[in-house]
């Protein structure tokens, strides 16, 4: 049996090329890394005063296996590996002298990884991430729906969109996203790319938010959902996210997923309630460096 080798480069097109048919081959999965690298390559893929987005992909016995990628802020997303694969590829970018902020996998992938690491760069990790990644199967509207309808954001509600993000980040302990959206990063937020949807009561006044990915390999996210705290228990929050789900398949696509909170025990049975499927748990784990990794060792 050939040895698995894992592939670098930095050119996202090129990656995609070599990656881009495993990446679509489960988009629920996959959503995190199909929408991030998408992002990615419409920006050229580079930060300045960043280091460059970076991509591999791990190859055995001729067919793709598995993918990485390192963001320009190092944010490191990785598909599902075993605690072989994670041990190597943690040796591999530690040779390489990369050193990321942290790692976003499913739940037992990130836990292997973020031990090797530990072991080979020496790095501390801390749990800072833990989500269910459900997947829409039979879309079945709320009953009975509250009043109102939902309505597309439009240009005219951005300051609204970007208040009601800003306290989602608050309620949900996001700071780094809290942090791009203050310093007026927005575009640089992982809200910049989103589509909003509204649900207006009857006078016009909205209640609630949801938003979605665009399409990539078939797969729409639903991300986020908030809805301010007093306006909530009044079947806002399942009304617009019903909404978005119904116009993500009524574009086509094949996949739309959104995570959840594991502590949060009524949005998980809202969500199954309108018909969505847990399908995996995923993690993420921030890392600290005693030293930094010396550059090209």
């Amino acid at each position: 049996m050939l040895p698995d080798r894992w592939q670098l480069t930095h050119d996202v097109d090129d990656f995609l090329d070599r990656a881009g048919d495993f990446l679509r081959s489960r988009p629920a999965l996959h959503n995190t890394a199909l929408t991030d690298i998408e992002k990615l390559r419409g920006r050229g893929a580079d930060t300045p005063g960043a280091e460059a987005a970076a991509f591999g992909h791990l190859e055995s016995e001729g067919e793709v296996r598995a993918i990485f990628y390192r963001t320009p802020r190092g944010r490191l997303g990785l598909t599902p590996l075993s605690a072989s694969q994670a041990d190597h590829l943690a040796a591999h970018l530690t040779e390489l002298g990369c050193s990321p902020a942290h790692v976003i996998a499913d739940h037992d992938t990130a836990t292997v990884f973020a031990e090797a690491w530990q072991q080979h760069a020496g790095a501390a990790s801390e749990l800072f991430w833990r989500t269910h990644l459900y997947r829409l199967g039979t879309l079945t509207p709320p009953q009975p729906r509250p009043e109102g309808q939902g309505r597309i954001a439009g240009g005219k509600d951005r300051e609204h969109v970007v208040r009601w993000c800003r306290e989602f980040c608050v309620d949900v302990g996001e700071q780094p996203s809290l942090d791009l959206i203050d310093s007026g990063s927005w575009s640089d937020s992982r809200f910049g790319d989103r589509h909003f949807t509204f649900w207006d009561t009857p006078d016009g006044t909205p209640v609630s938010m949801a938003a979605a990915t665009s399409m990539v390999g078939g797969m729409i996210r639903v991300d986020p959902v908030y809805t301010p705290a007093h306006l909530r228990g009044r079947g806002y929050a399942g009304a617009v996210t019903a909404e978005v789900s119904r116009a993500a398949l009524a574009a086509g696509a094949t996949d739309v997923v959104l995570f959840t909170d594991p502590a949060n025990p009524t949005s998980n049975a809202l969500y199954q309630r309108i018909g969505y499927v847990h399908l995996a748990d995923f993690a993420g784990y921030r890392f600290s460096y005693r030293r930094r990794p010396a550059e090209g060792r």
